[in-house]
């Protein structure tokens, strides 16, 4: 039954996407505010689509704990789910991402006309500094700028892989951070085809005000974000036992 629900979801996932984006295609011509409307519609029926057809729900904590001006997420990052589903609370976003999504046909479009940051990743020497520079003007600009400190995906219960280039945007553009917890990797696990039901949930954790060194910094974000996804992992695992495989075949990732 996993596999059928998991079927129906991927191919309502990629035919509704391009889909919207079609539709929606004569707002490029629009501004930014209303272009990453389109985006806010696709995130609930993003999260619509995997309630209704794989059963797999979300629950948002510690809203209270996200700001509405320009402030760093720090988000986990275990699978493509939270990709769509942060901006779901986060109206104004930009994430800093490859350049090579820019080049995607209908995507990258979307994403150019939100402003949003694409790096060099093979110019390690430059990108960090034009990364920065982008994110005080979008962090000025109001917008919720969305991380993932370690770089890419990792599975849920594998260990921690960090790098300092959120510290260095925390510690240059002088503004506030907060952690993201999550545990959608129990449930979408990286490049699985399989969309397990249950509750991913993701906590905003409190706020990191400005002003640390970079290397407290760094120390302080990577306990609260593990130390938090690893309770949420830990309360999953306790409501379905079955998780625990999951996460056990993840630890030597």
């Amino acid at each position: 039954m996993i596999f059928i629900r998991s079927l129906i979801f991927n191919i309502a996932f990629y035919i509704s996407l391009p889909g919207l984006m079609l539709v929606c295609l004569p707002l490029l011509v629009m501004n930014r505010h209303v272009v990453g409307g389109v985006a806010q519609v696709w995130s609930r029926m993003f999260l619509f689509l995997l309630r209704v057809i794989c059963n797999l729900k979300v629950e948002f904590r510690g809203l209270e704990n996200l700001p509405k001006g320009g402030v760093i997420l720090a988000a986990k990052h275990q699978s493509m789910w939270e990709t769509f589903a942060l901006i779901r609370h986060s109206p104004q976003f930009c994430f800093i991402l490859k350049r090579e999504l820019m080049w995607i046909p209908l995507f990258g479009w979307y994403l150019a006309r939100t402003k949003q940051i694409s790096i060099d990743r093979a110019r390690a020497s430059t990108a960090l500094a034009q990364a920065t520079r982008k994110s005080r003007d979008a962090l000025n600009d109001g917008r919720h700028l969305i991380i993932f400190p370690e770089g890419t995906r990792r599975p849920a219960g594998a260990p921690a892989q960090y790098k300092s280039g959120v510290a260095a945007i925390y510690h240059d553009t002088g503004a506030a951070c907060v952690p993201v917890a999550l545990n959608s990797g129990l449930f979408w696990v990286r490049r699985s085809f399989l969309r397990r039901p249950g509750t991913v949930v993701v906590e905003y954790l409190p706020q990191i005000d400005p002003g640390m060194d970079k290397r407290a910094f760094m120390a302080r974000i990577t306990d609260d974000i593990e130390s938090a996804s690893n309770r949420l992992i830990e309360e999953a695992v306790a409501h379905d036992p079955s998780l625990a495989d999951v996460v056990k075949a993840n630890q030597g990732n």
